[in-house]
Parts: structure tokens; sequence; C-alpha cells
């Protein structure tokens, strides 16, 4: 019989089986396992793995397990190949057209024409005509160039986005037990048979059974959709499955499924397969509608995830990221994403492409009034005024003008902005990993720049998180200096209570391991939850030993855990006595625990009543003190439950406790000890809180800790300095200002606290979620807030997801935490937040740099191409030559300015906010200086340069003429001009010094000398190809000193005041709104010939709000026309009273109009009223529709009708026979309450 490492390689049970009993819940998954398995410890047994040591750990042992029951990692979608991106990036548009043109060049180049029209046009040297297939050529080289440019940068930004993927999984990690021994390892190496430790906050790995558990309940929202908490245990529910978290307690798993067999990798198995047929049909859909053909309605609904497959599969489940190794960027981690046609933008991102695509609109325009320009000179010049006959010849300068005018929109459309975007992120996200930030959104990097205000955790991030007991009140007496020789003061029956609660009411997780070596000052190594280890090590210095109350008490014999959470405040554990009866044990924030003491432990172990007086003597003497020298206090006690006679603090019980009824068991407690944890702040985040308010971000501190030493810590930080009128307050306090008198919360409450509050103790993660959502709705600032949030537990969540910014604590953090958040600290330290600014303000910084050049370069070039095409019906800047100042512009200026390293100077200056100009004055100052000079130099050489220089003059020069040095020199001093304007665009603040720090990044000048270089080959040695000609020294000469004069006259526009600039000439101010989506939708609304494709861009909430916001304005005309007539209403009062009023109302508008002037109105009010109601009709259907019309035309008689006769004569005879159109006419007034609600 084969075996593997000593056992049978044959497993009692096999993988189909597993499979099938992961689909059992609840009471049946129970039964099941008994019946079919005989109970959890069986299938243990069968698959060769001990509840309590876990599996060997063995290499042979760990690989078969994988190969019979699959590894826990689903295989990844495979990336796209260079070649895939080649095919992606020559379907950009303008390149197609380029294409065609070259084809059409090179054509027409072969063509044979007649001797007779080249000889008139002066054209015989038969070389030259010869050569005419070169610009063709080059051309088709050029877009190569370009695709392989733009294909290198997308593989490049692939492997990194994977890189960052793999980064981001591989930190993930699980407790399993191994050997006996407690391990952390990645989730991918988790097997079939590991016993895993699960606790609160953990995202499950893997698919498993529960064999023990303390109070563990589990959000399986992301499975099943469900909210509530599902409490999972060995007699109520045992199946627990992948992707799902933890929201309370502990517990150990049997791992029984994982990677694609587990619940979560079935689906999510599924889930790729759903998106790849989406993706077809997509492709499909988007062919037909290029050849006119109507689109399938059903491929919409699966690309917006209405399908199936699709919708719930997204719906259903997040990925997890524990399961699922990603090598594919394109696919995120969330499949949502995939499936989802509208992602959120950052603010930069939303500015940045409104600016692209109005640049792009105008270049549009530019580049169509060139061709069209051009076109019509040459044919009046040619036909009319020359009078010559039509030659095939001609089709050249046709071919000619298209490619210019091409040529002109590569230029002006901004596609080296994304690029620059991505870059300056990636780069920046590679680096930042080094400064301990793992950035899991992109666009959050950027966004740190712009922040106003850190909301920090204390414990962990401010503090060191080496928690130390330090002071403790035992007996009555207070112990400011824990030494061994207390034990002995100490009453053995104190001392054996005491260690055995903290031994005991703690996670066996939890641990102090000696130091490995015995060299002075190493200290011991704290595992698991500080504060806890604090406390045992508390046990160690009086010479006891919580190992070995934890063996003779192992965990499975505890008999109830009420686990910590933000509400207790406070864990307890229930154990049974040997003598029978209960006890519990408590520890907790200390003024929590010490309101549910009746009783405390005094002198030699003495029981004494704990009186009012004696608990605010303690408060006052013991616990303020305590706190006041930044001591985290804690307390811990006790409660006996007995079946026999009771004394003084215990309570006698017939039948076992109610465990359920929490607030009954846990009171009436006997006090053992009070302690004070020390954990000091970290000797680097006072000055990087320093850092942060010299560069205008406040600071501020939310912990769950007493005021006091919350307040004591934030001093220390130098969040709070003596003498201000900072706001420290705790929970209670800070949620009765900020809600009314019905406890609902109120933002113009908020504003009144949030602008000085710096201190918010003994919060609750519900109080940090409506700071932080408070912060950023205020509108009390101009500039807005922009709030980053640091948080470690699982509760946090809602505050990290709202934050525009979420840290989460790398080593403390939960795994909930983790997915909540945007970076994750892998350090757990505030200096590290401090870096993530400095990096994002570089980023924004970065990339308004390349803008500033860019936009210099595009107006150039754009204005150039049309004066020269209007002027000498040529551009004297060449097709090839802009595609090659395209290069310079998107791609090697992008990774030559998004790479620049920050500098501290970054936090100098006051953050940016949310409606900061994208381009501010001083960038406009810039572009527009610049701009007139390289205008002023290279219209002064072409229309003066051919008698400045002596040379032949380029212009009028026919289609086959060789390339002269007069266009030559204007092509490379533009060039020059270019290159040392990057130099300029490397300050955007207005600084003289423009080489400071130049030399401090490689890619900038290696880029610059080497576009130099190329600038050298391409000139004198491109030919024909680049439509250049040779140039001599004095021609370089002259052209260094133009490219020179820009650092000049950069120095010049610096002099000029920023603030005479018109505030108008900034881009990007205030919010970026989205415009065009909400006229679009105002449009669309209603019976759009492309509805579905409108959907496809909007998401449910902006058209809800649209129909809302038309739905209001319907509702303002009426009031208007009520308004209007509120005089006559009073004169007429008398004449119409209400019993007059009309009885037969009609379902139909004029109806309701009719019986509404019957009741209130004179009778020409209800014309307004009915045109109020007809304008809101106007903006929601189309008014061709004949159903509409016959309503209207019966609207409009009325209305005449109406004017001629008084409104309760007409009410009286109204017909009943009105028509109601084909139509739905809840839409039209409400579009259901149920819609808007969702």
């Amino acid at each position: 019989m084969a075996t593997v490492n000593g056992r049978p390689a044959q497993y009692g049970i096999s993988l189909k089986q597993l499979r099938d009993l992961m689909e059992v819940r609840g009471r049946e998954a129970i039964d099941k396992i008994n019946a079919e398995y005989s109970g959890v410890l069986n299938i243990c047994k069968n698959l060769y793995t001990s509840p309590t040591e876990g599996l060997s750990g063995s290499q042979a042992d760990l690989e078969h397990r994988r190969q019979t029951f699959g590894s826990n990692v689903i295989p990844p979608r495979p990336p796209k190949t260079f070649l895939q991106l080649i095919l992606e990036a020559i379907q950009d548009v303008t390149l197609i057209i380029l294409i065609v043109a070259a084809i059409v060049s090179l054509g027409l180049s072969f063509y044979p024409h007649g001797g007779g029209e080249e000889e008139s046009l002066g054209h015989s040297d038969e070389s030259e005509s010869e050569a005419g297939w070169i610009e063709g050529l080059a051309i088709f080289i050029s877009v190569i160039v370009v695709v392989i440019v733009t294909a290198f940068n997308d593989y490049t930004k692939e492997r990194q986005f994977r890189g960052l993927q793999s980064k981001i999984e591989g930190e993930h990690k699980f407790a399993v037990i191994r050997n006996g021994e407690v391990e952390q390892i990645k989730v991918g190496d988790l097997v079939v048979g590991d016993i895993c430790q699960i606790k609160y906050g953990d995202l499950l790995p893997a698919d498993g059974i529960c064999i023990q558990s303390n109070d563990l309940k589990v959000d399986e929202s992301s499975l099943t959709g469900e909210s509530d908490h599902v409490k999972k245990g060995e007699h109520s529910d045992p199946m627990l499955l992948s992707g799902t978290h933890v929201m309370e307690g502990s517990g150990k798993m049997l791992v029984s499924a994982v990677g694609v067999n587990s619940q979560a990798g079935i689906i999510f198995t599924l889930l790729g397969a759903a998106v790849d047929e989406h993706e077809k049909q997509a492709k499909a859909k988007a062919k037909n509608k290029k050849a006119g053909r109507e689109s399938d309605g059903d491929v919409e609904q699966g690309l917006t995830g209405n399908s199936h497959a699709g919708g719930s599969a997204a719906a259903a489940v997040p990925v997890p990221a524990t399961v699922v190794a990603t090598d594919d960027p394109t696919a995120p981690t969330e499949p949502s994403a995939e499936v989802s046609t509208k992602k959120e933008k950052s603010v930069l991102q939303a500015k940045l492409t409104k600016l692209a695509i109005q640049i792009g609109y105008a270049g549009s325009l530019i580049a169509v009034m060139t061709v069209i320009i051009l076109i019509v000179r040459f044919c009046i010049t040619t036909f009319v005024v020359e009078k010559k006959a039509w030659s095939g010849f001609y089709a050249n300068y046709f071919v000619k003008f298209l490619i210019i005018g091409v040529t002109v929109l590569v230029v002006a459309v901004p596609e080296g902005l994304p690029l620059a975007v991505t870059l300056s992120l990636a780069y920046s996200v590679k680096k930042m990993m080094k400064d301990n930030n793992l950035v899991r959104h992109l666009d959050a990097c950027e966004t740190m720049g712009n922040a106003t205000a850190i909301c920090s955790d204390k414990t962990g991030t401010l503090t060191t998180n080496r928690m130390t007991a330090v002071q403790a009140y035992v007996e009555g007496e207070l112990y400011k200096v824990i030494r061994r020789d207390d034990s002995n003061v100490i009453s053995k029956t104190t001392r054996e209570t005491l260690f055995q609660s903290i031994a005991l009411n703690s996670a066996f997780t939890s641990r102090v391991i000696p130091p490995a070596t015995q060299q002075e000052g190493e200290l011991p190594k704290q595992v698991g939850n500080k504060t806890e280890c604090a406390l045992l090590g508390y046990v160690q210095d009086l010479g006891g030993s919580y190992e070995k109350i934890r063996e003779e008490n192992p965990e499975e014999t505890l008999h109830k855990v009420y686990t910590f959470n933000s509400e207790r405040k406070s864990m307890s554990t229930v154990i049974r006595l040997p003598q029978g009866g209960f006890r519990v044990y408590t520890k907790g924030a200390s003024e929590i625990v010490m309101k549910k003491c009746s009783f405390i432990m005094g002198a030699k172990g003495e029981l004494k009543k704990m009186t009012k007086d004696m608990q605010d003597r303690i408060v006052r003497e013991v616990i303020e003190p305590m706190a006041c020298d930044g001591l985290r206090t804690l307390s811990v006690a006790y409660r006996d439950f007995v079946p026999h006679k009771a004394e003084i603090n215990q309570v006698h019980y017939e039948t076992e406790p109610n465990w359920e009824d929490e607030t009954n068991i846990i009171c009436n407690l006997t006090c053992v000890a009070i302690f004070g944890i020390e954990d000091p702040v970290r000797p680097e985040v006072p000055d990087s809180i320093k850092k942060c308010q010299k560069a205008g971000i406040t600071v501020r501190m939310v912990t769950g800790d007493n005021i006091n030493t919350a307040r004591s810590i934030a001093t220390k930080c130098g969040i709070i300095k003596p003498g201000d009128d900072s706001l420290i307050l705790e929970g209670k306090e800070f949620n009765r200002r900020v809600r009314d008198a019905s406890g609902q919360i109120q933002q113009h409450l908020i504003d009144k606290v949030w602008p000085k509050l710096r201190v918010l103790a003994r919060s609750s993660p519900t109080d940090k979620y409506t700071l932080v959502k408070g912060i950023i709705d205020s509108k009390v600032n101009e500039n807005r807030e922009v709030v980053a949030v640091t948080g470690d537990g699982t509760n946090d969540g809602p505050a990290l997801k709202k934050a525009d910014v979420g840290f989460a604590m790398g080593i403390t953090g939960t795994d909930v935490a983790k997915e909540a958040s945007d970076i994750i600290l892998t350090d757990d330290n505030f200096s590290s937040i401090v870096k993530a600014v400095m990096w994002g303000r570089n980023v924004y910084d970065s990339i308004a740099k390349f803008l500033q050049f860019q936009l210099t370069v595009n107006v150039v070039a754009v204005i150039v191409a049309f004066v020269g095409a209007c002027a000498i019906e040529d551009s004297p800047l060449k097709a090839v030559q802009m595609l090659w100042v395209n290069l310079i512009m998107d791609t090697l200026a992008s990774l030559a300015l998004a790479t620049e390293m920050p500098t501290p100077e970054l936090l100098l200056r006051k953050p940016y906010g949310r409606t900061k100009a994208l381009i501010s004055r001083t960038m406009t100052k810039n572009i527009m200086g610049q701009s007139i000079y390289m205008l002023f130099v290279i219209f002064f050489l072409l229309f003066y340069g051919s008698q400045f220089f002596d040379i032949d003059s380029g212009m009028w020069a026919s289609i086959q003429d060789p390339p002269s040095q007069h266009f030559t020199i204007i092509f490379n001093a533009f060039v020059l001009m270019t290159l040392f304007n990057e130099i300029n665009a490397r300050k955007i603040h207005g600084q003289r010094n423009v080489f400071s720090g130049i030399f401090s990044n490689p890619i900038f000048y290696s880029i610059w000398i080497s576009t130099f270089v190329f600038q050298i080959v391409i000139v004198q040695f491109g030919g024909r190809a680049f439509s250049t000609a040779p140039l001599q020294l004095v021609h370089w000469l002259w052209c260094l000193f133009f490219g020179f004069g820009t650092l000049l006259w950069g120095q010049l526009v610096t002099t000029v005041p920023t603030k005479n600039i018109p505030k108008r000439l900034s881009y990007g101010r205030g919010q970026p709104e989205e415009l065009a989506i909400i006229s679009e939708t105002l449009m669309e609304d209603g019976h759009s010939k492309d509805s579905d494709a409108a959907d496809k861009r909007r998401s449910t909430g902006q058209i809800l709000w649209i129909r809302g916001l038309t739905r209001l304005q319907t509702q303002l005309r009426v009031i208007r026309a009520f308004k209007s007539t509120l005089e006559d209403l009073e004169e007429r009062r008398s004449v119409h009273s209400l019993h007059n009023a009309g009885t037969r109302s009609q379902l139909g508008i004029t109806a309701v109009t009719a019986g509404l002037s019957c009741h209130l109105l004179p009778p020409h009010c209800p014309i307004r009223v009915v045109n109020a109601f007809r304008q809101g009709l106007d903006t929601r259907y189309d008014r061709n529709n004949p159903a509409i019309q016959a309503v209207l035309q019966k609207q409009a008689s009325l209305s005449k009708r109406l004017s001629q006769a008084s409104s309760i004569e007409y009410a009286d005879n109204v017909t009943d026979d009105l028509p109601i159109p084909d139509m739905d006419l809840e839409r039209i007034s409400s579009h259901s309450h149920t819609e808007t609600a969702v």
C-alpha cells in the first residue's frame, strides 16, 4: 500500500465528498457530518490531521495534498501578449487615418503619371520623382514606432500592476497550527487538512468546518447577500466559507476546500467565464454598431451586470483577495469592476479627462479647418486662377493636405496625458513600497497629495505598539514600579486569581516569546494583541507562568467567551471551577469595568464592598493620574456562579445560567486589579506631525482610549499645544453636539465642531465614520477638505471606505480593514503617512509639469500648422516631423517629467484641496509666455529666415522638391526650443532655479541627452524620410541660441507678477462636474435612439438624480403658476366658494388641471398650470410621439375653452371620453417613489 510521510496515500474522504459537504448549511450540515462521517473529529482522522497538533508540515505531505485536493490559488486569466497590445494600440483612429493616408501616398508615388504634367510643373529630375515613396514609408515607420512605444508602455504598466497585485497577495498571511506550533503562512500555501486559527477581523481564505468556537459570528453577505451576521459553532452552523468576514469571536477551522474548489472559488471561476463571454458580446455589438445594424439589448444587459451569469456573480462575490492570484491587471481585484462600466474617478483624473476632451475638440476643429483651407486654396489657385485641367497627379496634394490635417490632430490630442498619469503613479507606487506604503488603489497616491486632514488612530500609529504594564493597583496599593518582589507582598489568593484571569481571559494566540539571544537590552517578542501581551508580561515579571495555566486549561475547555468589540470595550471568559460552578473573568476599559464592580479585593485578599465613594476615589486617585501620565488603564475582575451555598460576591444557581443574557452575567463583579499600560509615542512622530502642520494638514487623533490618556499622548505628539483653543471630546459628548433633538446627525452642527476638534476619545467606529463624513461633506472652507483616515479594526471599514484615502495597518490591521483601505502601512507608522503625502504632492506636481510642457507644444504646433496652411498653403512642420515632436512630447517627456523624486520643499506649501485649479495662473503665465516666444521665433524664421541665413526659401515649394534647409532650420529650432522648455517645465511654482535637482533624476537627463542626439541624427541624416536637409554649424549654433533663449525668456516671464494674471485664465477650478453627462441625461431620458449606450455611460444614481431634478423643475413651474395668481385668487375668493367644486376628476392631465381650477383658481390660471406641466412633460417625452401629440392637442383646445368660460361651468360640462394615450403616466408624474428610493 502506497504511503506518504508514513501514512496511507489514500484519504478516507474524497474531493467530491468534501465539495458536496460544503454545499449544506446549519442544522442540515450538522446532521450530515454526524450521520455520514461520524462527526468533525472523524473527518480530521480521514484527512490525517489532528485538531490540536495540525499537520506535520512536511513538504511531501503538503505537496500530496495539493495534488489531491488542489492548491489555494485560482489560476489567473492570462495577461495580454505584446502582439495583442500592439493590435489594441493600432486601433487608434488618428493612427488608422495616417496609415490609410500613407498607403494612398505610396500608391500614388508608384502610379505612373504622364510626363506632360510633371514637366509643366517643372519636375524633370527622375531621381526626385522616384523618391516620392519615401514620405509614405516614413509615415508608416513613424506609426509603427508610435504603436510599438505605446504597446511597450502598456506592457510595462501591466507588469508593474501584476507585481503590485502579487505584492498585495504576498502580504496576506493566515495563522495555522502545524506540528503543534502556531505559524503565519501565506494564504496560497494553505492545504486541505490544515487547522486554522480564526479571529475577529479575518477574511477567510478557504472553506472549512468549525471544530471549536468562541462567540463566533461571520458576515456572509459577500456570498449570500444577507447583511445579518451568522452565528457559527460546532452546534449551530459549522460551515465556514471563503471570502466571508469574521465579525466577532474566535475559533478553529478544519480546511475542507481550497482554490477553485471553495465556494467563492467556484463562483469566481464562473464569473471569469461570464466576463469573457461579456467581452465577446461587447466586441460583437461594437462591430454591429459600426456596420449600422441595430444592437442587441441582451448584450447591453449583460454588460451592465443584469444577466444571470454576470449579475448574480458580481453582486454576490467580492473576489476574496486570499484565494486569487491575479496576474492580469486588466482583471481588477473585484469582479464587479470588470462588469461595471463606470468607475468613480479621482479629482485629478476627472479634471484631466475633461481637459483632454476639450483640447481634443479644439484640435479636431483646427485640424478640419486646416484641411479645408488647404484644399480650397489649392483648388482655387490651380483650377480657377491658373485654369489647369485635372490630373491624377494632383491627388498627391490632397493626400498631403489630409496628412497635414491628421498630423495637426495627432499633435493636438493630448494622448500623453493618461500615459503621464499612469507612469507617474506607477513610478510613485513602486517607490512608495520602499517607504512602507503599499498602495492598493493607484489614484489614492495622487489624492493623498491634496489631503487637508488626517484622522489617525493612536495605538500603533502614533505610539510604538510595544505595550508594557508599568503601574498596578492591587489590594488597595498603587505600585508605580513593578518588580518581581511585588509577588511576595500580594497575597497568594489574589495572585493566583490575577494570574488565572490574565492567562485565560486573553486570546490564546497572544504570547510573549523570550528573546532569541541573551544579549543585554534585548526585549521579549510580543505576538498577538499587544495589550494582552503587556498583561502576560506582568505575570512573567512577578514570576508566574501563563503557559502552565493554559496547559491546565486548554482553549477547548473554555465554556463561553465574550470577545472584545468596540461596543463592549471589554472581554470576558467563562470557565468551569474544579469544585463545581463557573467563574467569569473580565478585563477591559477601567471606567467601564469599574461601573460593573460591586466588590474589590483589599489587603491580603480580603473582600470589600465597593461603595460609590470608593469608586469615585479610585477613579480620582488611581485611574485619572495613570491616564494623565499617558497610560492606558485596564481593570481585571471576576464573578462566580456556584451550585452550592454562595459567598457574598457569588451567585447561587439551580439551573445553568443563561450565558446569552450578557447584561446580567457581566455585573456585580469583584475587582482584582487596575493596570496602567504604557505605549510610548514613536520618537519620529512629533517631527512628522510638525511637518504635516507646516504643510497645512490638520492631524486629529481618534481613539477608543480614556480622554486623559488621549490628551496626554496628543500633547506629547504635538497634536494639541498648551494654551490653544483645541477641542477634546469624548464620543458621547461629540454625539450630543452633532445630533438634533430627534437624534439625527446635522451637517451644520458638525460644522460647529470639527474645525477645532483635535482629539476624539472613547469613540466608536460609528463616531469615526460620522466625523469623516462630516468633514468631507462640509463646505465651511472654500477649497473643501480632503480627508485621510487610519484604521485597523473590522468596524473601521465604513470610515476607511468613506475617506478620500484610507490607510490600514499592515501589522495590527484586520483583513477587513485592509480590504476597505486604499493604502496599507506595512510598518503601522505615522511617519509613513507623511511620506505618502510627499509622494502624492509629487505626483500632482509631476502631472502639472507635464501639462505645462505639453500644452505649450500643443499651442505652438497647432498654430504654426494652421497659419502655415492659411499663409503658404503648406505646414512648415511636416507630418513625420510632427510625429517625432509628438513622440518627444508624449512618451519621452512624460517619462522624464513623471519620474521626478519628491523633495522636502513639497511639504512647505498648503494642500491644493478639491477645488484648486488644475492649471494655475503661474502655469498659464508660463504656457502663454513660452508660446509667444516660440511663435515669434518660428514665424520670424518662416517669413525672414531665408534672407537672414542667405539660403533658398522653402515656401511655395512643389510636392516633389527636395527638403529645404529653410524648413529644416524651423523644425530644428522648434525641437530645440521644446527640449530647453522641458527644463523650464520642471518648475511650476515660479521658482527661478530650473536646474535645481536636475542631476538627482538620471531618467530626466538621460532622456534629454538621448533626444538631443536623435535630433542631430534626424536633421543631418534624415533626408527625405524626415523632410530634412543637413545644416551647417552656423545654423546649428543659431538653433541652439533660440533653444537656450527659452531659459532666458523663462526668467523674464517669471518676473511678471502672477497676481496680475486674471483668475479666469486658470483652468479646472472648482469641483469637476460632468456637465456633458447631465445634458445627455436630460436629452436621452425619454426615448433616446441610443438610450442603452447612455445607460452604459451613467450610473442609476445619476439617472435618478436627473429625473428628480426635472421633476422638481416641473413642480416649481406649477408653484410659480399658482403664485402669479394669488392676487386674483383673493379677489375671487368670495365668488368661487368651495361647495361649487367639480366632482368628476379625470385621470388625464387636463382633467386634473380643470379640477384644480374649479377648487382654487380664477379662469385664466389653469392655462398657466397646464403650460407648466406641459413644459415638464416636454423635457421627458418626444413630442413627435402620436399619443403625446393627441394629449397636447386636447390640452390646447381645453385651454381655449377655459379662456372663454368660467372654470366652474367647464367642470360641470367636461366630457368623460378624453382618450388616455398608451403611455406610462406614472413615469411622467413621478417615475415612481420606489425607483427613487432605490
